[in-house]
């Protein structure tokens, strides 16, 4: 990532965006934006930074607007790509929710929040293979991954154990191979 390369006005334009698009879940859309559309992150760049974002505290995507902000223009960059992040949903979510809390048990509602949550979960289904396209040639990270999804996709263990097993064991062998 080139430091300095977007403007103040562009980091927050583009979480604006990725905000306002993002309907069941910001990652497919930040992706979209930083790597297809702006490229201001590589592929590789993305999946280390979501990675990132994943294992830290809070929203993911607050922790990727920060650190992509932070990058390029320094701790102000990191509040502008927070405020175009957080501005529209506070400004429409809060009415909304307050307006769901009169009106959630309405089956017409249940059924549309159920069809949202379908296309979400193809949205992270696209995002998931766009993540994995730069590893596809590494057995290793292949692998990982696969361990990774069968901990906590198949045996449901906590996020926290698999990465506290798999992430070490991870870093050890990037860092054997940058040698």
């Amino acid at each position: 990532m080139d430091p300095g390369r977007a403007s103040l006005g562009n980091l927050f334009a583009a979480f604006v965006e990725i905000t306002l698009s993002s309907f069941g879940g910001a990652a497919a859309w930040a992706y979209r934006v930083l790597v297809e559309k702006r490229r201001w992150l590589t592929e590789r760049e993305f999946a280390a930074l979501w990675s990132l974002a994943q294992a830290l505290p809070g929203p993911n995507i607050v922790n990727a607007a920060i650190f992509v902000g932070m990058q390029h223009q320094g701790a102000r960059g990191a509040a502008v790509a927070f405020v175009g992040l957080v501005l529209v949903p506070l400004v429409v979510v809060l009415p909304i929710g307050a307006l769901y809390t009169q009106i959630g048990h309405v089956e017409l509602v249940r059924a549309v929040l159920r069809g949202v949550a379908v296309v979400a979960s193809g949205l992270l289904i696209t995002l998931g293979i766009k993540l994995a396209m730069p590893y596809r040639r590494d057995p290793w990270a292949l692998g990982v991954a696969a361990l990774a999804f069968a901990g906590v996709g198949l045996l449901h263990w906590p996020l926290l154990v698999v990465m506290g097993i798999l992430l070490p064991c991870s870093v050890a062998v990037a860092w054997r191979r940058l040698r």
